[in-house]
């Protein structure tokens, strides 16, 4: 399923977000649901992050790993009731592995896909937006919480999520056939605060470390070399999928991490970067590039690449092999802006 990228140019559409409020049509980001008496059971196998703290109305980023301990997907967990959660997955084939999973397990499950498409409202005006569509409730919304409800009769779930690391709600359509009407009662809700259509700023999420997956991660990295081992609680009271291969990981150690890089210089690329770029040291080829953009706040160009650990310490000088040549790049810490999340809870 395709995803509109942009409506104008994206430092445009960037700015726009930050100072204002944008919407994109996430429709692509599909729902995985999984319910029945061992529902809750279930998720606890599928992910090593602890779910026992996850009550209903809340939700949790998480990650989802296979017996190698290998990233399956980073979905955000929606709890809706005691013994149903919704998946709300990136780019992979979670519904066939969970469907995998449950066939060759105990577990009394049902896991389907829903007729349920997301449309993500970010920016900091995108309270008011809401407030408007939705009544005074939303505003007591907290942080990675969601609640039923519905925009002139149409059926909708909101929750306090996004993928922009700004204030921002995902609004989650209920009612397949009700996509226009929803789409334009957005829009006329937002008009006042200066609403406008955009696609996902690439520049926005790597400022604020946000991975994509499958261009950052995949089913071959774990979640300790992607920097997401606080996901994982090896000593949780459920098992899960992965568990053995996971603790030996962390025993043993990576050989190998994803770090935050700089190129200094002249803009290197547009977003988004077409594949992975050869990083290189003293000539040598030792690890690829997933993502890099000049931020226009902070006016550098910065990025993620995959390295082996002895070159991963803070100020190593590496290079980045770009179709224009070779371009000196540095290892830097991410998130490269507000790495403790203060202005999405805000």
């Amino acid at each position: 399923m395709y995803i509109p990228s942009n409506f104008a140019d994206p430092i445009e559409e960037y700015w726009h977000l930050v100072n204002h409020a944008t919407v994109w049509d996430v429709g692509c980001e599909r729902q995985v649901e999984i319910r029945g008496p061992d529902g809750y059971e279930f998720m606890e196998y599928l992910t090593p992050r602890d779910l026992t703290t996850c009550t209903v109305g809340q939700a949790k980023y998480v990650v989802l790993t296979d017996e190698q301990g290998g990233i399956i997907n980073d979905p955000v967990l929606t709890r809706l009731g005691k013994s149903r959660f919704w998946l709300s997955t990136a780019d992979s084939d979670v519904l066939l592995w969970a469907k995998g999973v449950s066939y060759h397990s105990d577990f009394d499950v049902e896991i389907r896909e829903p007729d349920v498409s997301p449309m993500q409202i970010q920016g900091p005006k995108s309270k008011d937006v809401l407030r408007a569509l939705v009544g005074p409730s939303v505003s007591n919304l907290e942080y990675y919480h969601f609640l039923e409800t519905t925009i002139d009769g149409i059926p909708v779930i909101v929750t306090r999520t996004g993928w922009s690391a700004e204030v921002g709600y995902e609004v989650y359509l209920c009612d397949g056939s009700r996509g226009t009407d929803l789409w334009n009662r957005v829009m006329a809700a937002g008009k006042p605060f200066d609403l406008r259509p955009t696609g996902p700023s690439e520049y926005r999420r790597i400022e604020a470390g946000i991975l994509n997956y499958p261009s950052d991660i995949d089913w071959n990295h774990n979640p300790y070399e992607a920097g997401l081992g606080w996901l994982v609680d090896l000593d949780k009271k459920h098992d899960f999928i992965g568990r053995a291969a996971l603790r030996k990981i962390k025993r043993e150690g990576v050989k190998r991490k994803l770090v935050g890089v700089e190129v200094p210089g002249d803009e290197v690329v547009r977003p988004w970067l077409p594949h992975p770029w050869p990083v290189r040291k003293d000539g040598k080829e030792v690890g690829t590039l997933t993502a890099l953009a000049m931020s226009p706040r902070l006016q550098k160009n910065i990025g993620y690449a995959w390295l082996p650990i002895p070159l991963t310490k803070l100020g190593t000088e590496i290079e980045i092999e770009t179709p224009a040549g070779s371009r000196k790049a540095i290892v830097v810490k991410k998130p490269f802006i507000d790495p403790k999340k203060e202005t999405p809870k805000s």
